[in-house]
């Protein structure tokens, strides 16, 4: 088990609900103690009516750098394809410096992904490709991120943290290996062994110790029997979806307790 602290990320998916129901809901959520806020970036919802209510992740987050004062941030993930790899990287620093209220450090989470939403592409005109492509893409962009982020000025209050998503084993671990702080994934209690050997090999290819790299699950198919599997495999982040248009609570408290009990 690791020497991490136990932390909840909660996802505000901005579906369903009108702007000022969210931004309730995001200091409601700093004020019972999560760690982390995350929405999605998508431009229509991934569940109940298509054509909801929905909102833009990156504008958004700029509104909850400014509204929250202690809790991380960042999307769950960002979709490489839909901005150049360096206005990422500057909105990302920008995201880092709104956030650093009182001349602290930012609290900005850079998370990432290579995009898997077709209607996305479709109707903002990006060209879909294949899984392939897209991984090759993002592979490609974060060099460049993380060299504009050494260029900025200002720069970045702090190395910003980055979050990548997914469970491919032959690329995205790869990824994961060369430029995570943090791998985010869905993965079964049961298989987590045998993914993280493979990255373990994938660091050991690119010359990094994996063991720095935080390890995220996601809790919507888990009860505390499986949660504590996952924390026994290395798991320290957990995450929660809620969506629009109520954002039921209840959950989150269920959770930031048996947070609070690891801890």
């Amino acid at each position: 088990m690791s020497s991490r602290r136990i932390r909840l990320g909660v996802q505000v998916q901005p579906q369903h609900a009108p702007y000022p129901k969210i931004r309730d809901t995001v200091r409601e959520l700093e004020d019972l103690g999560v760690d982390i806020l995350f929405n999605w970036d998508h431009f229509f919802p991934l569940s109940g009516e298509p054509d909801g209510l929905h909102f833009e992740a990156w504008t958004e987050l700029a509104s909850w750098a400014e509204l929250t004062s202690r809790v991380e941030f960042g999307t769950l993930v960002n979709c490489n394809s839909y901005r150049n790899p360096d206005l990422q990287a500057d909105m990302a620093r920008t995201l880092d410096h709104i956030s650093a209220h009182s001349g602290g450090a930012g609290r900005f989470i850079f998370g990432t992904g290579s995009g898997w939403f077709e209607r996305d592409y479709d109707e903002y005109g990006y060209e879909f490709g294949t899984a392939g492509q897209r991984l090759d893409a993002l592979a490609e962009a974060l060099p460049r991120i993380e060299a504009r982020w050494a260029k900025l000025n200002p720069a970045p209050t702090r190395k910003i943290p980055v979050l990548i998503g997914g469970g491919g084993e032959k690329k995205t671990l790869r990824i994961v290996a060369q430029h995570a702080d943090i791998w985010h994934s869905f993965t079964a209690p049961d298989d987590l062994p045998r993914k993280l050997g493979i990255l373990r090999e994938h660091g050991e290819a690119v010359g990094r110790d994996v063991s720095e790299i935080e390890i995220s699950n996601e809790l919507r198919s888990h009860d505390e029997a499986g949660a504590d599997a996952l924390l026994e495999h290395g798991v320290t982040l957990f995450t929660l979806g809620i969506s629009g248009p109520e954002y039921d609570l209840a959950p989150v408290k269920r959770w930031l307790a048996w947070r609070d009990k690891q801890n």
